[in-house]
């Protein structure tokens, strides 16, 4: 993603693509290979790095448009990007329904179906195809691409403001956030009874803060300067998450939480985007700015680039990861799920996911104009 001066930002690419890669391990049930994803350390995972930075790449695109050809077709731009997510969804539920039921026909195996969440499909598929095509019925592990459609559905009201009042924007995202956590406002799935596993009414506020930190940056960059007292802050808390999530894990830490404490922080709902969550991924994205500036040589380290071409192909690679995770899950389940095993599915699917991305890199470049160099300036200029 290009910033205002042409230059493509690839910390954007970077961490969209670790967190890719990281939700396609975590997706896979049983595999120990996910103690390297941040889910394991911390209050956050890669949910708000996706979140965050969708918000932040929506406003740097939509916003440019939006200067030089007017609202009218900035909304349109948006709109149509919903749509392409929309279809996309559609193909993902109706290939990942299949995928699922095949497998579970040919290993006779019916808890494949209820584990993924696809067992009502069968009982009416007239009905549950319909309320898929409302975005109310969803297998497991395709939650967030119905919640970056609504979210982003809901962009064009917010340019405006974004440009003209942004902190206006902000106080009612904040708003909204808090009336959504007290209230218990959610959106409804199929079967009935079922809630959004991510609330967007929550989760809108942390795509508004990355819209609101690509308005100001230079607000952005003051914040994220370096301060002695606000890092050994923010690897404080960081710590205390550490500890924290350790303990769900293991007994004997576990028995030193106070239950007075306990009653305090829990339930940390990821559903409705619990406060400690957001202050672990604004603590952990204030340390992570110090080493990963715009100009960072390490950006550009060959050993890196398969993330950054995933990064830059979010969309297609997500949806390959999907069906990569329960195709991992059928290995370790059908065959063996040794911790060797385990280590080649997280990798063969890794590697199959760099592969689609550097085949669409290739072809989303064949054919395209070479870019002219500028002209040069004489004494005049």
């Amino acid at each position: 993603m290009a910033n205002a001066g042409g230059k493509r930002d690839l910390r954007l690419d970077f961490f969209r693509g670790l967190a890719l890669w990281f939700i396609f391990v975590d997706h896979i049930p049983g595999n120990q290979i996910a103690w390297v994803t941040l889910r394991n350390y911390g209050l956050s995972d890669a949910t708000e790095v996706f979140v965050f930075i969708s918000g932040y790449t929506s406003a740097l695109v939509y916003s440019k448009i939006l200067a030089q050809h007017g609202w009218p077709f900035a909304a349109a731009k948006v709109v149509h990007r919903c749509w392409t997510l929309y279809i996309a969804y559609l193909f993902l539920f109706v290939a990942f329904t299949a995928q699922v039921a095949y497998t579970a026909r040919v290993f006779d195996n019916p808890l494949f179906s209820e584990e993924l969440g696809i067992a009502a499909f069968f009982a009416d598929p007239a009905l549950s195809l319909t309320q898929a095509l409302a975005l109310k019925f969803r297998p497991a592990n395709l939650d967030i691409l119905p919640l970056y459609i609504v979210l982003l559905l809901s962009f064009p009201l917010a340019l405006p403001l974004l440009r003209r009042w942004p902190l206006a924007l902000l106080a009612g995202s904040v708003t909204l956030y808090a009336a959504a956590r007290a209230f218990g406002w959610n959106l409804p799935t199929y079967p009935e009874g079922g809630e959004w596993f991510f609330n967007p009414f929550a989760w809108q506020l942390l795509f508004v803060l990355g819209s609101t930190f690509q308005r100001f940056p230079a607000a952005s960059a003051a914040l994220t300067r370096p301060r002695r007292l606000l890092r050994w802050g923010a690897a404080a808390y960081l710590l205390a998450s550490l500890a924290l999530v350790l303990s769900w894990h293991i007994a004997s830490l576990g028995a030193l939480m106070p239950h007075w404490l306990a009653e305090i922080l829990y339930p940390i709902s990821k559903t409705d985007l619990d406060p400690l969550r957001l202050a672990h991924f604004f603590a952990l994205a204030y340390l992570v700015l110090q080493v990963a500036r715009r100009d960072s040589a390490w950006l550009r380290w060959r050993v890196l680039r398969p993330v950054i071409l995933c990064g830059q192909q979010s969309l297609q690679v997500f949806c390959l990861g999907i069906f990569l995770s329960f195709a991992g899950q059928t290995v370790l389940t059908q065959w063996s799920s040794s911790l060797f095993a385990q280590f080649c599915v997280t990798v063969a699917g890794i590697a199959a996911m760099v592969a689609a991305a550097r085949v669409l890199t290739w072809y989303n470049s064949v054919g395209r104009p070479p870019r002219q160099p500028a002209p040069a300036r004489g004494p005049s200029a």
